[in-house]
């Protein structure tokens, strides 16, 4: 009798919190959460396309299974096209380990990056049909090799190849939406005032992403949560082992956030924008990051 009370106390609880992110979602109040029924949403936001990103590395069991429980419940409720996995550990990575089946069977892919020293040069993820006929396109790059650029303060064949690999799988793209994945961050945060170093590391990157249109670029969290520079949104998901205060970034001012450890990124894609929302392990959504459609044909 007790087991059964409990399993009705859960039930409710979820679909109290459905209620309260989908009227904190639409209505724009500041305290929602990321469960919520479809019933009321418009045909637009049908036409969206959703795919979740998280931060792999090590979790304690119970930790692990409430975060991989949470991103199926959100995945089934947004009916998400994919999961982006950052990780330096690859397809060794203890939650890719744990979420395969378990997304395998919703016919969710599940991509995990790599932080290999010497893999070389990166590959195409996953591309899905946004209205229009417009794409999103993701594109793992292996950004090991430009921190060892950073440290050695020169160029390698290793850190060329990268760039080239990518400028090239940028240049062939006729896709809108164009976001890149690597494992480290790419921005330097000094003294509260945030600033490129190594300019033979980060500019050419940089540089490629305005060439090309790149809208974002996802990467473990560093000491900001996000920064826009220029026309590109540069997102970090934090250590889940450790989470320190998020400094936010934007448009060159910088405030700090309240400390909270984010269980992963829902990103929601349409012709016109991208939203990104950052989800706690309680399901709270605590921060929005919207990003403007800036692609080839807007440029």
């Amino acid at each position: 009798m007790e087991k059964k009370r409990s399993w009705v106390c859960s039930l409710v609880l979820q679909v109290c919190l459905c209620v309260v992110v989908y009227l904190a979602l639409n209505l724009g109040q500041p305290q929602n959460f990321v469960y919520f029924s479809r019933g009321g949403i418009t045909s637009t936001r049908n036409l969206d396309v959703y795919f979740l990103s998280v931060r792999g590395s090590y979790r304690d069991i119970k930790q692990q299974s409430h975060l991989l429980k949470l991103m199926e419940n959100v995945a089934k409720v947004y009916k998400v096209k994919f999961v982006v996995n950052i990780s330096e550990l690859g397809e060794d990575d203890p939650l890719t380990k744990n979420a395969s089946r378990l997304f395998s069977s919703m016919n969710v892919p599940w991509y995990t990056t790599i932080a290999s020293k010497g893999r070389g040069v990166g590959h195409p993820l996953d591309q899905n049909n946004v209205k229009d006929g417009k794409m999103l396109i993701i594109a793992d790059v292996d950004t090991e090799s430009r921190q060892d650029l950073m440290l050695v303060g020169s160029t390698s064949g290793i850190g060329n190849n990268q760039l080239n690999w990518l400028a090239k799988t940028l240049e062939a793209t006729t896709s809108n939406w164009l976001v890149v994945v690597g494992y480290h961050p790419v921005l330097v945060c000094e003294e509260n005032n945030e600033k490129i170093e190594a300019k033979q590391v980060y500019e050419p990157l940089h540089h490629i992403f305005m060439k090309y249109g790149v809208n974002a670029y996802l990467s473990r969290g560093g000491c900001a949560n996000h920064t826009f520079q220029d026309s590109v949104a540069y997102i970090g998901i934090a250590d889940p082992i450790k989470s320190e205060p998020e400094m936010a970034s934007l448009n060159g001012s910088l405030a700090f956030q309240k400390e909270v450890e984010i269980g992963f990124l829902l990103h929601r894609v349409n012709s016109l924008e991208m939203a990104t929302y950052s989800v706690t392990l309680t399901g709270e959504v605590v921060n929005k990051i919207l990003v403007q459609q800036r692609g080839r044909e807007f440029m």
